[in-house]
This record gives structure tokens, C-alpha cells and sequence, in this order.
């Protein structure tokens, strides 16, 4: 089976979301994927890493610190943010789409530390920064609107749930790509991965099946791949 540091690096290079979910559903873990609202910021942007979850929590216009910079605005975000190890997703959910829940100095941070992305169950801001960093992030989309005085983290590394049902337990595999997000509980990682690097090769041997043009029907009668 192969390692941590492995199983990021076979995901990168040779793996996608639809084959690893495909795979999962064979194992009946069937609630593995984000929410479709969540997306890439760019088209080629990829996230595979190891989960930090992070918990938001709106704060219906509570002020406390915003003018004079004291206490804690947002909550636990910074601490949260300043724990990220290398490798590692920031994850969060748990507010309301009122304001953009990550930004380009986050970005900046979470690069400098190894992270390899963020993905937030809401908005992002400064996309133009963010763009130019090449730090991968997926979210619902831009909008400027700050958190201060809306919206702080309350708890992290902790297990979290989004609205779809899907749970992300600290250090899950997060994978995301162009069709979405999606994570890999720990404990099945290895066995995961083996499974979609084979499905990937058997996919492989059904399109040249196809290209030689043999019935679509009969493909799968002989491979039960399509």
C-alpha cells in the first residue's frame, strides 16, 4: 500500500475525481462529494491534500474589535490558519453566503506554509491576487464582502458537515478538480486510490475498444466499465 506522501503525489499525477468517486461508490461510500456549488477558481486549478476542517459561524453584525482592531474579529480564523502543516487543505464550512470567507493574503500565508489549497463552502475575494499566487482555491464564486463583523471561525480541526451530508474528518484526502471536490475518508485512502489507478488503466483498454469500434453494449458486457 502506498504511503502518505504517495498516495498526493498518485492523485496529482494520474487520478481525477470522477474515477476516484466511481470507485468509491463501489464501496458504498456514496456522500463523498462537495457540494456542486463549490468549484475551482480557475478551470485548471487542482487540490489534492490531506484535510484541516474549519468551522463558520455568522455573527449577525456583532462589532466586537472591528474599529479598534482589539479581541479577535474573526474568531479562531488566523490561528487556524497560522496551524496549517504542509500538504494540508483548509476546509470550511458553516456560514451563511453573506461574505467571502477567504482571500489573497490568506492565500499568500497558506502557500508559505506548504498548504496545498482551500476550499470554502461560500465565497472568495481578491481573485486577481489570488490568480496570480497560482494557490488553488475552490469556492461558490468571488464577492468582496468581508467577514469582519459577519462571519468567524469557532472551532477547527474538527469534524464538519456540509449541507449535502458530506463529512470531512481531519486528515481525509481532499481531491478537487474541474468537476468538483470530493473527499476520501483516511481510513480507505490506500484502498481507494489502488482501485481508481486500476479503473484509470481498464478505461484506457475500453477507449481503444471503442476508437476500434466495437459495440458500446459489448464493452460493457466484457469489462463492466463505461
Amino acid at each position: 500500500m502506498p504511503n502518505d506522501t504517495d498516495i498526493l503525489e498518485l492523485i496529482r499525477t494520474r487520478l481525477f475525481t470522477a474515477v476516484i468517486g466511481d470507485v468509491m461508490d463501489t464501496r458504498g461510500l456514496t456522500r463523498q462529494f462537495l457540494p456542486p456549488e463549490i468549484r475551482a477558481l480557475d478551470p485548471d486549478m487542482m487540490i489534492a491534500g490531506r484535510a484541516m476542517p474549519v468551522l463558520e459561524a455568522d455573527c449577525h453584525g456583532d462589532t466586537l474589535g472591528a474599529e479598534s482592531g482589539k479581541a479577535n474579529p474573526f474568531g479562531l480564523m488566523l490561528r487556524a490558519l497560522d496551524e496549517l502543516k504542509r500538504d494540508e487543505v483548509y476546509i470550511c464550512t458553516g456560514g451563511s453566503p453573506r461574505y467571502a470567507l477567504w482571500g489573497e493574503l490568506m492565500s499568500t500565508r497558506a502557500r508559505t506554509l506548504g498548504a496545498a489549497g482551500a476550499v470554502v463552502d461560500g465565497f472568495h475575494r481578491d481573485t486577481r491576487g489570488i490568480r496570480a499566487l497560482g494557490f488553488p482555491v475552490f469556492s461558490h464564486g468571488a464577492y468582496a464582502q468581508d467577514q469582519r463583523v459577519r462571519g468567524r471561525v469557532i472551532d477547527f480541526r474538527c469534524s464538519i458537515e456540509f449541507g449535502n451530508g458530506t463529512r470531512v474528518a481531519p486528515g481525509d484526502v481532499i481531491v478537487g478538480d474541474i468537476d468538483g471536490v470530493l473527499a476520501i475518508p483516511r481510513e480507505h485512502a490506500a484502498e481507494i486510490v489502488a482501485l481508481a489507478l486500476e479503473k484509470v488503466e481498464g478505461e484506457e483498454a475500453v477507449r481503444v475498444m471503442i476508437e476500434r469500434g466495437d459495440r458500446t453494449e459489448d464493452i460493457f458486457g466484457r469489462t463492466g466499465i463505461m
